[in-house]
């Protein structure tokens, strides 16, 4: 495991693009959030996409975008919320730097989810709350994880730069 390159998985509206910049910041590197490169190279937002083309489709573009990231370093990047679920990104994750699970319980993720339709995932709550379950079995194989229960961006960044530093010998 390299420490030189930080991904951070987590539910959506975990925090994981602030808490990246934020990270980003402290560290001197640079930040790159994968749901917005995907709107970039796409020309459209996630919602539109997944509207017009689907998930797999997304899943297809998400992937492309990761793999271009792998080769770059001194990098904190925020994945989208389905990212790490994906056993082909995931093992080129946990490869390429150090995976940090961004924790919140979903009844503080939900206080977050807009219902304003950006987050496709998020429109049906049964279903929002079996693909939490479905995917925090997956989150726990990060390499760390960090609680971000009522606690401000900032401080999730102080906490993985804390829990980075006792992983260096």
């Amino acid at each position: 495991m390299t420490t030189d390159k930080i991904y951070l998985v987590g539910f959506m509206a975990s925090g994981k693009s602030t808490v990246a910049r934020h990270l980003a910041q402290r560290l001197h590197w640079r930040h790159e959030d994968v749901d917005d490169l995907v709107e970039a190279r796409e020309r459209q937002t996630v919602a539109e996409i997944f509207a017009k083309r689907g998930e797999p489709y997304f899943r297809a573009v998400e992937r492309d975008i990761l793999k271009l990231l792998l080769p770059i370093r001194q990098m904190v990047v925020a994945t989208g919320g389905g990212t790490f679920a994906d056993p082909d990104n995931r093992a080129a994750i946990m490869m390429d730097g150090v995976c940090v699970w961004i924790d919140l319980p979903l009844a503080d993720l939900i206080t977050r989810i807009p219902l304003d339709g950006r987050r496709p995932l998020a429109a049906d709550r049964a279903a929002l709350e079996r693909l939490y379950a479905a995917r925090v079995d997956t989150y726990r194989l990060a390499h760390l994880r960090v609680n971000a229960a009522r606690v401000s961006p900032g401080v999730v960044a102080e906490r993985i730069l804390d829990a980075l530093a006792q992983l260096r010998p």
